[in-house]
């Protein structure tokens, strides 16, 4: 059998397991394991299971993926979602559709020390959907910005699936992360400029709010100090040379937790239960992980990126072309799994036909981590659009995915912005 036939069976065995609700990671190594152990023999793959498993959880470099995490999980307990909503609701809440503005700006903030596009949603379908609702606004709006702004979190620092993409690749993460800022910023402006339109094409469509007085948005400037802080103080070091990406992930998870036990918003309780969650998605991140690692071995001995690279690079469609295939891979593998496990299972073999097509591995990194965060609000399925669901029960799917559809067609335009235009992604990290 030849080892093209047998990668083949091996992506089928993935995808069988993986409708079978076997979770990715263990899919992932048990094909990988399996694979391997067919081509090359039982024992070096039993070999392997252990080695990988022991480097992985042992790597330094490995360490920012846990930090990070527990830094978002302190930062959600401490309640400061609800200060950052507050906070933009008082500048722009009175204008028509301002709510959905005010929920746009605290996801980009909260996403800039959480990382996670899941944690993102999840929060602000709790903080920001009632007061939304409360004000009149429409179920499929409200839970559509929600969603939308949720995406936010893989693109602002600290990103786990950019640090991920980095390890990977071996990427400067710190470069990845600051690459990140700008685009972030473009994604955040062409939110707020779609829920404007809205407002304006249909001004019966959105209600405004009642204007804040200067003393209240004072106030609640005063009340996000916190956030801004722990942002400037991680971002800051990384940037400035202060500490690598990895010392940056415990000095904002310390940062995060001196910073809420100052400020009393953090009980020995709700410092346990952060503890816990971090400890279990740091547990499922590497599991994925290893289970991609032993799954990367497979598709080296059986040189299923260098076939890849050159069927790609073979079609005749030119750089663009390539990367639109690429891109729209990504749009339909996001209707099957969520952003990391598709990171780590795709990565390493679109990472050489990327190279091998000249494109700038930084800039590459963005527009694949915007795409996959695509993925997560774009129908049939979406990860946020369900974590959004379980959140909210009494809203329907449809309603849902109505919601998001304003705001996958502004991701969409996003894209094609930052492939036309890359320096947007790469002039950052060229000066650091």
């Amino acid at each position: 059998m030849s080892t093209g036939l047998i990668a083949i069976i091996g992506f089928v065995s993935l995808f069988g397991l993986m409708l079978l609700r076997v979770p990715v990671g263990m899919a992932m190594g048990l094909v990988g394991v399996t694979g391997f152990g067919y081509v090359v023999g039982g024992l070096p793959a039993l070999k392997m299971v252990g080695q990988t498993s022991m480097r992985t959880v042992a790597n330094y470099n490995f360490g920012i993926i846990p930090m990070f995490l527990l830094m978002g999980a302190i930062v959600s307990a401490s309640g400061i979602s609800r200060e950052l909503f507050r906070a933009a609701n008082t500048f722009v809440g009175h204008l028509r559709g301002g709510l959905g503005i005010a929920t746009i700006g605290a996801c980009a903030a909260f996403a800039a020390i959480s990382g996670s596009s899941v944690a993102t949603a999840a929060t602000f379908a709790t903080v920001a959907y009632p007061e939304m609702r409360a004000y009149r606004y429409p179920q499929a709006f409200s839970t559509g910005v929600i969603a939308a702004g949720g995406t936010l979190g893989a693109m602002f620092p600290p990103s786990t699936v950019l640090a991920v993409y980095g390890l990977i690749t071996e990427q400067d993460i710190g470069k990845l992360f600051i690459a990140g800022i700008l685009p972030g910023i473009l994604a955040v402006s062409m939110y707020m400029a779609t829920i404007a339109i809205i407002g304006f094409l249909r001004p019966d469509y959105l209600p405004a709010g009642v204007r804040s007085t200067a003393a209240e948005r004072l106030q609640a400037l005063r009340e996000v100090w916190a956030p801004l802080l722990l942002f400037l103080f991680v971002i800051g070091g990384l940037y400035g040379g202060l500490f690598t990406p990895t010392e940056a992930g415990g000095m904002g998870a310390g940062g995060a937790f001196l910073i809420s036990v100052a400020r009393r918003r953090l009980s020995p309780g709700q410092m346990l239960q952060s503890l816990l969650h971090a400890t279990r998605t740091a547990a499922a991140v590497f599991t994925v992980l290893i289970g991609a690692l032993l799954f990367g071995y497979f598709l080296t001995v059986t040189q299923t990126p260098q076939h890849v690279t050159s069927f790609l690079t073979s079609l005749g469609l030119g750089r663009y072309g390539v990367l639109a295939l690429i891109m729209l891979m990504y749009l339909v593998l996001g209707c099957l799994m969520d952003a990391l496990a598709m990171i780590i299972l795709t990565v390493p073999i679109i990472f050489p036909v990327v190279s091998a097509l000249g494109f700038d591995p930084i800039w590459f990194g963005v527009i694949i981590v915007m795409t996959v965060e695509l993925g997560l609000i774009h129908p049939p399925v979406g990860m946020n659009v369900f974590v959004i669901k379980t959140v909210v029960p009494e809203v329907s799917f449809v309603t849902i995915f109505s919601g998001v559809l304003p705001f996958i067609v502004t991701d969409i335009l996003r894209l094609i912005i930052l492939i036309a235009f890359p320096i947007i992604a790469t002039y950052l990290p060229s000066h650091m």
